[in-house]
């Protein structure tokens, strides 16, 4: 299981998966999984720059993901949502349950209730206005997260899980955080470790589940 290993040897696994068993899958679904393990195989050589590491984890799960962005419109939530669930669903072996539950539940709690990775709290403190309750919206928030976590609800629990990732990738894709910064340091370690075993398992149930539809990529190989 993804986890016992390192990302080296879940890529360099996947990946010869992946080649022995491309011709007998679709097209589409075979390029999002082929692009998701190249981010992936990347990531797995960068060891001492963790900011860099979650940010080709980040890209390696929009390759696996990202729905049809119409012209470069972002996925929404609900698309997000569904993702999520269809891997739960499919996920016979329950190994993102085991991820979640076993592996990361600390870490993904304290995710959770940490307001540096909450949009309100940053939406408040870039004076925009409607958002002086961001306290309480965290707190909703934390109450809906222990609410999946005490029904095992996993695929409610990472659609609340990457909405936070999605605020540390802004920070760091954005500018919005200094590189190697000690005031961040624990998220990003973190949330790169997240990302570094959840990805390549969206990736397995994919490739154990080829004829699903995992949707069109918006951006195809086209010969010019």
């Amino acid at each position: 299981m993804p986890g016992a290993e390192d990302l080296a040897q879940v890529h360099a696994r996947l990946k010869d998966r992946q080649r022995a068993e491309r011709d007998r899958h679709p097209r589409a679904m075979d390029l999002r999984v082929h692009r998701a393990l190249s981010w992936l195989g990347r990531a797995a050589q960068e060891a001492d720059d963790d900011d860099v590491r979650f940010i080709l984890l980040w890209v390696a799960f929009n390759a696996a993901f990202a729905a049809d962005l119409g012209g470069g419109r972002l996925s929404t939530r609900d698309e997000v949502k569904a993702f999520f669930e269809r891997v739960c669903r499919l996920d016979a072996q329950g190994r993102v349950y085991a991820a979640v539950w076993t592996r990361f539940s600390q870490e993904i709690r304290l995710f959770l209730g940490n307001p540096y990775v909450f949009p309100p709290f940053w939406a408040h403190h870039n004076g925009e206005p409607g958002y002086a309750d961001w306290e309480e919206r965290l707190n909703t928030e934390r109450r809906a997260a222990w609410s999946c976590l005490a029904q095992k609800d996993t695929a409610g629990v990472l659609r609340l899980l990457f909405e936070r990732l999605y605020v540390l990738r802004n920070q760091l894709v954005h500018g919005g955080a200094t590189w190697a910064s000690s005031v961040n340091r624990q998220q990003v370690r973190d949330g790169a470790a997240i990302l570094g075993t959840l990805v390549p398992l969206f990736v397995e149930v994919m490739l154990d589940h080829p004829h699903e539809d995992w949707g069109r990529p918006y951006y195809p190989v086209v010969e010019a």
